[in-house]
């Protein structure tokens, strides 16, 4: 499938002037496009090392896969068929998984080997992890930042834009003391103060979209939004969505 680069800045188009208590609006620009199955349902994305693992949604379909950026996976290990997969994070050599109503985060080793599991309460959506805790979201505008030994919620806070809570935060990444989240059924990534929880900035990444040929069975409505990965070592980006052909990797522009 033919992919459309367009390797300038994006920038949005938001006037912070009419509202100097604005959050800023992020610009990027994009630095290389990469394949993606299109047969994954995203839920969750992130870097293990130089690897990425990807979480896959849907019952019957959900899965956790690891290999190279913009080539075949390596590991797959398929969910039993009551489990809805998640948001996904990583923490040495442990990842975890979360399910969307099953309340458990399911952990792994480097070799995708289930090693454990810890249970919750409510809806698993998106997940990072801040060098100490799990952080988790819920389809609310609540936080949680949960203790590595046994998941227990050890705070939390409630996300604010100018006062006004914003809800619905799915996708959740980690990376230079924020937290990165984007909503739900929407192309913006809220960055957050994880003390306070307003948000600082936005960012639009509506124009990703219109970068591929839309493949067969493309809804609109559903095939959002919905893989955030930041590389450490490069401090790159790498974004997709659900059943997205194409991994953007992206650099913020400061």
């Amino acid at each position: 499938m033919p992919l459309i680069l367009a390797m300038v800045a994006m920038i949005v188009t938001h006037d912070a002037r009419a509202d100097p208590t604005a959050p800023n609006n992020l610009r990027y620009e994009i630095v290389s496009m990469h394949a993606h199955d299109v047969a994954a349902f995203t839920q969750g994305l992130a870097f293990w090392g130089d690897e990425l693992i990807e979480s896959r949604g849907g019952f019957g379909a959900s899965a956790i896969t690891l290999g190279t950026v913009g080539r075949a996976v390596r590991k797959r290990r398929d969910l039993a068929r009551e489990h809805f997969g998640e948001g996904v994070a990583v923490a040495g050599e442990r990842a975890l998984q979360l399910t969307w109503q099953s309340g458990r985060a399911l952990v792994y080793d480097r070799e995708l080997q289930p090693v454990g599991e810890f249970r919750y309460r409510g809806e698993g959506w998106g997940l990072a992890h801040d060098g100490a805790h799990w952080i988790t979201s819920d389809g609310t505008d609540r936080l949680m930042w949960r203790r590595e030994r046994d998941f227990g919620v050890a705070r939390e806070v409630r996300v604010r834009d100018r006062g006004r809570p914003v809800r619905q935060l799915n996708e959740l990444e980690f990376a230079d003391g924020r937290i990165y989240a984007n909503v739900w059924h929407s192309d913006r990534v809220a960055v957050i103060d994880p003390v306070s929880g307003a948000v600082e900035a936005w960012i639009d990444f509506s124009a990703l979209r219109k970068g591929f040929a839309k493949p067969p069975g493309w809804d609109e409505r559903e095939h959002v939004l919905n893989g955030l990965a930041w590389h450490a070592k490069t401090g790159r980006w790498f974004v997709t969505g659900k059943r997205w052909p194409v991994l953007y990797e992206i650099r913020l522009l400061k």
